[in-house]
């Protein structure tokens, strides 16, 4: 019997249906020689820094770097009942062989991996490999499975991607809060994309405009000269040309043509989404997942845009059946050339986003808002992408009046093209869109060298340089995209901030973590850095913001994933990195102002005099550079069940010591009372003891 493993209980369903397994049981379903079961998200993780160590609970400067030897995986609470079910499954007499369904991607295959690995199983692993959940297409998955072992180096780059951000996540966010007495989440991706935010909002700050000048004369159609910034000068042309006459030095035309764009990526799509409707990236992402799941799209985390040469007969047959489906392109007669988006050599692991065919006969209208846009933008597209070409006819124009040169441009449209069915849709939803005005595309009249034009009516045109726009998440999954392509030598693959999969998750942790705003209308929102979020970089080291060098990393895993580079190899670069952070780390001058402490000060800190606060985890010395710290869990003081709070911690701040009494000895169990005293070690550690009236005895603690 085989057990088919999905990664979600809609997906094992889908998948179940076809396989004739429907009998219901707690957690899976079974039957016609199948159990299918599913995974709910990351079952398995890899485990927090106490579970290594319990001395780890605690952020403590003397910890760092954390860097474990052989790393260790943990199931939450909150799953735990399911991964029961599938250990219990995995073991199961009558299962011969696991098949992993999960996402076919990276991720999938991390998610599949790690519960198989921590359940112990050693059973034969076949894979699924679909991009579309349609009956036909799982049919086809399961009449070509593939060996488990042909995803192996996929699991180790996934694996590795998830230990490096633990590596940086953990030890990083660890350092800088410690420096710098707040808490400052440090990411892999997610400081260099805070970088790029950050940078643009520097420049927008520092940017000082400029006025401009230019001069108008209209004679049928509308000329201009140059920009120049002498505003006295463009008045005395436009004084020296109104009401004279203008003569055509040359007419060039020439023939333009724009090709159809391609089909759509993940990331693409989620810019095309925010631009169009607003969508975040994170909302694009989850309409896309809920198309494919229920079967109306194509697997949606992919980063192609192109089919494979045997799709080609598919495409033939949907995209005049998807025409024929919406309002604005029935009708149209629509040309299909498929060959347009068939390329092989460019499709990886998932082809580029299409429709299926499930949703030419789907009910469409019982959509959701979101997932109808999506899945029309993805069907639009393709109608675009087997399109003919944009052509049209630009026509440039010299003219002189006085002396003075002045050019004018037009275009005429001599075929639509792929734009049609882009039009007509863009014009169905135009209200919704609040589509903004485009520049007037003016006619050239029919002209002759030599022509005299006139008279003409001059006019002076001012303007001012405009600051670079802040980052919406279109844009800004732009730059993550392309971060470090202008350093790559042309022979290689593009690099990037990030994946598809992941670059909407990176943005939503910004947001949530309070690095970056969202700010604007209901359709366009920019993202601001916050103050928290300017700060941070301004004390993040080069290593841990620049786009270039996370970039570089995402490479070298594609490069574990097609077996050129080691992970050891890879691992040991971030280890080293982050060793030497720890060792050359120093709170920048002035931190006090960057990172503000919030907090109500309950006293002076015994060793340097700076304000203590309190937090969740205990009392702490607002001074970077102090490692004053009592801790609520103190095991000393817990083990007495003395109460680490404000009563017990506002006298030793003040006399460094505090009367306690119906304390209980530990060997006899009798009562006592004692001084509890606190004595700082030169770096601000405190050290705790008790002092009798007679004797005294033992029981110090460091923090």
């Amino acid at each position: 019997m085989h057990l088919v493993i999905a990664e979600k209980p809609a997906v094992a369903q889908s998948i179940a249906a076809v396989l004739g397994a429907k009998k219901k049981e707690s957690g899976y379903l079974i039957g016609a020689g199948y159990i299918v079961s599913w995974c709910v998200g990351h079952l398995v993780e890899l485990a927090m820094p106490h579970l290594y160590d319990e001395r780890y609970g605690k952020w403590q400067w003397d910890h760092l770097p954390i860097l474990p030897d052989a790393w260790q995986y943990m199931v939450s609470d909150a799953t735990r009942k399911q991964f029961n079910i599938l250990r219990n499954l995995m073991n199961d007499a009558r299962v011969d062989t696991i098949v992993c369904a999960t996402d076919a991607g990276r991720e999938g295959e991390l998610i599949f991996r790690l519960v198989y690995q921590q359940c112990r199983c050693t059973k034969p692993i076949k894979r699924l490999w679909i991009s579309s959940l349609e009956e036909s297409a799982i049919r086809s998955g399961f009449l070509a499975l593939r060996d488990g072992h042909d995803f192996d180096l996929l699991y180790q780059a996934a694996l590795c991607r998830a230990q490096a951000d633990w590596l940086v996540g953990i030890n990083a966010t660890r350092l800088y809060s410690l420096m710098y007495g707040t808490t400052l989440n440090v990411g892999r991706v997610m400081s260099p994309t805070l970088a790029l935010i950050v940078s643009r909002e520097a420049a927008i700050m520092g940017f000082q405009a400029e006025p401009f000048y230019s001069v108008q004369i209209s004679c049928g159609f509308l000329a201009h000269t140059e920009r120049m910034a002498d505003k006295a000068e463009a008045e005395r042309i436009q004084q020296l040309c109104n009401l004279q006459t203008a003569v055509v030095q040359s007419i060039e035309t020439k023939q333009k043509s724009e090709k159809p764009p391609k089909l759509y990526d993940l990331t693409t799509l989620q810019r095309d989404a925010n631009r169009l409707f607003g969508y975040s990236a994170q909302q694009t992402l989850d309409y896309a997942q809920s198309l494919y799941e229920k079967k109306l799209l194509s697997y949606p985390r992919t980063d192609s845009r192109y089919l494979t040469s045997e799709m080609a007969t598919l495409v033939g047959h949907l995209a005049p059946s998807v025409a024929a489906v919406f309002p604005y392109t029935a009708g149209l007669n629509l040309p299909v050339n498929a060959a347009q988006v068939i390329d092989d050599s460019k499709v990886s692991d998932h082809h580029a986003i299409i429709p299926t065919q499930s949703m030419v006969h789907g009910n469409l209208a019982s959509l959701p808002i979101g997932e109808a846009d999506i899945l029309q933008m993805v069907c639009v597209r393709l109608l675009c992408a087997v399109g003919n070409p944009h052509t049209w006819e630009e026509t440039s124009v010299k003219l002189t009046c006085e002396g003075i040169l002045f050019t004018a441009k037009g275009k005429t449209v001599r075929q639509m093209g792929w734009r049609i069915p882009e039009t007509t849709y863009q014009g169905s939803i135009c209200g919704r869109i609040n589509k903004e005005q485009t520049e007037r595309e003016y006619g050239i009249p029919e002209l002759k060298k030599g022509q005299t034009l006139g008279p003409v009516v001059a006019s002076l045109k001012e303007g001012k340089t405009t600051p670079p726009k802040h980052y919406t998440e279109d844009s800004l999954l732009a730059a993550m995209e392309s971060a470090g392509a202008d350093d790559a030598p042309e022979d290689t693959e593009r690099k990037g901030l990030g994946t598809p999969a992941t670059r909407a998750d990176i943005l939503e942790k910004l947001i949530s973590t309070g690095f970056v705003t969202r700010k604007g209308d209901k359709r366009t929102k920019h993202l601001i850095p916050t103050p928290k979020g300017m700060a941070l970089i301004t004390i993040l080291p080069e290593q841990l913001q620049s786009p270039l060098l996370t970039a570089e990393w995402e490479q070298r895993l594609k490069r574990i994933e097609r077996g050129e580079e080691s992970t050891d190899a890879f691992l040991q670069d971030i280890r080293t990195m982050l060793t030497e952070l720890k060792a050359t780390a120093k709170p920048v001058k002035g931190a006090e102002t960057l990172f503000p402490s919030q907090k109500e000060s309950i006293g002076a800190c015994p060793h340097c005099g700076r304000p203590v606060t309190e937090s969740d985890k205990g009392f702490f010395c607002t001074n970077h550079g102090c490692r004053f710290a009592i801790w609520k869990d103190n095991k000393f003081l817990t083990g007495q069940q003395i109460a680490v709070n404000r009563q017990l911690v506002l006298p030793l701040l003040k006399d460094s010591q505090v009367k306690l009494h119906n304390l209980r000895s530990k060997r006899t169990g009798k009562p006592f009372s004692a001084n509890l005293l606190l004595v700082c070690q030169d770096d601000g550690s405190p050290r705790l003891r008790f002092e009798f009236e007679r004797k005294r005895s033992g029981g110090d603690a460091h923090e």
